[in-house]
């Protein structure tokens, strides 16, 4: 088991990466001083397979649960379900020191995160992320959110869970276009901040598709330990953590254009790094290369490299409603290199649309 410790003073908590961890949990909540009762948010696909074992773990330490399952996918993401688990948690009587469980993908966590960080302006938030992407992004940093008709994640805070319970074991369970989807966010920690990571993942695509043990954990953990010292760096997003959204002003953008059913969070991140790549060579940041790299390594693992059933103007449009946009003028994450990034703001409509134009069928 690997321990990554994120750094935020009186909110640091622990990210505890390996295989059955229900040990660490218990010895998690004997010292935690939560109040006797406690809520579970998951969704149906998860509750179904592993949500009564769970509540069968918290029960045993003491706590009454109650679990809200909500429905699979981002219509989740929103202010109703929000008020369904405000509902159900002051029916069961939560108080300040009630913990909230995510268990489950992005959607999961972002939705009871938020909950937590409003029910009684804030109450202990634990995830347990059962996907890749969940266990490489979402569920580390505090950023936590619901949607809106006009964008995603408009509507949201920066709160910190108490503690990160990363289990390989849930990745055996998931279809190859779940892992795919994951991998994209972790490419990306490659691009940003770590060449040698990068070449890693080059290197070691067999065993990372296969979830070799040694190879899964080491790029979970290599990326929660970027992600960490970004989040130690810059909590809530004045300047540095803006590198960790490289290639989600694209990706967004397509989730929204699609009404959050053509791509999974991951896909659509990968489509937009190769965007986001185009537009940094267009302003001679870098050359074609660098952008040939980072595609061959998303199409090495099998994810989505080219957008479809959606058009330029929509998709240009659609990232002005970014969360990065101040004053009308996009904070693009563009690439310098492999390992390093900047922020370029302001970048010409006509090289944004022609960045577009390559990424879109």
């Amino acid at each position: 088991m690997k321990i990554i410790n994120v750094d935020l003073g009186a909110d640091s908590y622990k990210i505890f990466i390996g295989n059955h961890l229900e040990e660490q949990i218990k010895n998690f909540i004997a010292t935690a001083k939560f109040s006797r009762r406690a809520l579970i948010v998951t969704d149906k696909n998860v509750g179904a397979a592993f949500g009564a074992k769970f509540e069968k773990l918290l029960r045993a330490e003491g706590l009454e649960t109650v679990t809200v399952t909500v429905a699979s996918g981002e219509i989740s993401k929103a202010l109703a379900v929000a008020n369904d688990i405000y509902t159900a948690a002051i029916e069961h009587k939560l108080d300040r020191k009630s913990p909230i469980f995510a268990l489950g993908g992005g959607v999961v966590g972002d939705l009871a995160g938020f909950v937590a960080a409003t029910f009684l302006r804030g109450v202990p938030f634990v995830q347990i992320p059962t996907t890749l992407l969940a266990q490489v992004d979402s569920s580390v940093g505090g950023k936590v959110a619901v949607n809106h008709a006009l964008g995603k994640n408009l509507i949201g805070a920066f709160y910190q869970p108490r503690a990160v319970f990363t289990d390989l074991d849930f990745l055996k369970t998931l279809p190859p276009r779940e892992i795919a989807s994951g991998l994209g966010e972790i490419v990306k920690y490659g691009v940003i901040a770590d060449a040698d990571f990068f070449c890693y993942l080059e290197d070691h695509v067999d065993q990372i598709l296969a979830l070799e043990k040694n190879a899964i954990e080491h790029i979970i953990a290599r990326s929660c330990e970027i992600k960490a010292d970004v989040v130690s760096k810059d909590e809530k997003e004045g300047g540095l953590r803006r590198i960790l959204n490289f290639g989600h002003t694209i990706g967004h953008a397509l989730e929204e254009e699609t009404d959050y059913q053509g791509y999974r969070h991951g896909e659509a991140v990968a489509i937009g790094m190769i965007g986001a790549a185009y537009i940094a060579q267009a302003l001679e940041l870098i050359d074609q290369s660098v952008v040939e790299r980072i595609q061959r390594l998303i199409d090495r693992f099998g994810m989505i490299s080219r957008a479809r059933d959606v058009d330029v103007d929509g998709v240009f449009d659609a990232t002005f409603r970014d969360k990065k946009t101040v004053d009308g003028k996009i904070n693009w994450v563009l690439p310098e290199a492999i390992g390093k990034v900047r922020i370029g703001r302001g970048v010409p409509e006509e090289i944004v649309k022609g960045a577009l134009k390559k990424i879109i069928d």
